[in-house]
């Protein structure tokens, strides 16, 4: 096992990427992006109006719609999650970089 698998090395990293063109890039980010916070913001709405914002009673609170608010907020984040996956070729890491000094201190 060389160094480079046992953290979690470039071969894991440029499994989970996906490389697309700049064009399917920008726009991959902008939608999902657009989703991810409209699920966030939808369950947070849902779970507002299913506690009757933060005030209701345990037994008042309707169970299907705080479920429904959780999934829209999770939804939302796991569609920016994968969303993260793309990546362009023009995109470099910064980890690659070798010619950039440390200015930790």
């Amino acid at each position: 096992m060389s160094s480079s698998d046992a953290d979690g090395g470039s071969d894991d990293r440029s499994a989970r990427e996906v490389e697309v063109p700049i064009r399917l890039y920008k726009t991959v980010t902008v939608f999902s992006t657009l989703f991810a916070i409209t699920g966030v913001i939808l369950g947070f709405v849902l779970l507002d109006s299913a506690t009757n914002r933060a005030t209701a009673e345990l037994g008042e609170v309707d169970v299907v719609v705080a479920i429904a608010g959780l999934a829209a907020i999770l939804g939302g984040a796991g569609v920016y999650a994968f969303a993260t996956r793309f990546r362009a070729p023009e995109m470099g890491n910064a980890k690659d970089d070798d010619d950039e000094g440390s200015n930790d201190g």
